[in-house]
């Protein structure tokens, strides 16, 4: 990666591409975090991942026009094991063909798990097989959610240039008082100029969740709750004219109007060099309960045009994918 001049300013030098490999780096990850998986049956049913056994792939994190990118596609196989009812110990491996930035943040695909079971079958033992389908998958996604981030937050600082001046310099002097001189006036901050008139279209996403209205209300507006499927901080009380911020301050905005269970209007604005400075956009969220599932839209008016695709795949890939991978299930 070649080195930024001395006298380039940080959000010029931001602007410019660089990356960094961090593949040994992603399959430590793999190995530790993955490890830590365990889900339970009805019973006294345990299943856990004992051990990644390969990881292949390439793990880039990417900086361009002053935003961090991660690129990624890697393929993992990992051995799982548990106890039967009837006290076999049970193992088999599973394949993870594709864990990808294309899956887990945008959306695109769904992940493939190609399962294999190693032990004698039985009743018991397909038994455990069963859970070890139905359950391990949701845990596994919430794992790989959390893996940009986690990229981000380790290596992001070798990539950004900071705007903020050292702390390891000697502080300045302090200025010499003289009671005696005329103080002068502070001078006025320039006028601001209005946001330029921007062209606009509409995206409009939907998905459907095996949750009920009420309580994807309270995930998609409680502070407490965002972070489960946002993987990030987030700043939000639920009522009119209130600022809200998510993806750790990447989209922020105020509450315009909320109908519990019903629908959530709100300002939103993307904090990237790519949407217009000073534009601001509406998205309102519908909810509508059905017997056994909630339909949720979210219809995005004001979307500079030219971005369509990529707001709807964002909003397909953090939010729609997001709250799947809590394990709310979806049908699209």
């Amino acid at each position: 990666m070649a080195a930024i001049p001395p006298s380039m300013a940080p959000s010029t030098a931001n602007w410019h591409w660089k990356n960094k490999t961090v593949t040994p780096w992603a399959r430590s990850w793999f190995e530790r975090e993955l490890a830590t998986i365990s889900v339970k049956g009805e019973g006294d049913e345990v299943v856990t991942v004992s051990q990644v056994v390969e990881f292949d792939g390439d793990v880039e994190l990417g900086q361009r026009k002053s935003k961090l990118i991660t690129i990624y596609d890697c393929k993992v196989v990992l051995n799982w094991a548990g106890t039967a009812s009837d006290g076999t110990a049970v193992e088999g491996k599973l394949t993870v063909p594709e864990v990808s930035h294309e899956i887990t943040l945008d959306g695109l695909s769904e992940y493939a798990y190609e399962w294999t079971l190693t032990t004698a079958r039985s009743p018991a033992v397909d038994t455990l097989f069963a859970l070890a389908k139905a359950r391990l998958p949701t845990a596994l996604e919430t794992k790989f959610a959390e893996f940009p981030a986690a990229i981000v937050e380790t290596h992001g600082k070798d990539l950004t240039v900071s705007a903020d001046p050292s702390r390891q310099g000697s502080p300045a002097p302090a200025a010499a008082s003289n009671s005696g001189a005329p103080k002068a006036s502070a001078p006025k901050p320039a006028p601001k100029k209005p946001a330029a008139a921007v062209n606009t279209a509409t995206v409009t996403v939907d998905a459907t969740f095996m949750a009920a209205a009420d309580d994807l209300f309270d995930l998609l507006t409680n502070e407490q709750r965002i972070p489960a499927w946002t993987r990030a901080p987030a700043k939000s009380a639920a009522k009119p004219d209130t600022e809200y911020s998510l993806f750790g301050g990447g989209v922020q905005g105020k509450y315009i109007s909320l109908v519990p269970a019903k629908e959530v209007v709100q300002s939103w604005a993307l904090q990237s060099p790519q949407w217009p400075s000073g534009h601001v956009a509406t998205l309102t969220t519908t909810l509508e309960q059905g017997s056994d599932s909630t339909k949720v839209t979210w219809k995005l008016d004001g979307v500079p045009l030219g971005m369509e695709e990529e707001t709807q795949r964002n909003i397909q890939g953090y939010y729609v994918h997001g709250l799947k991978s809590i394990g709310l299930g979806t049908e699209l």
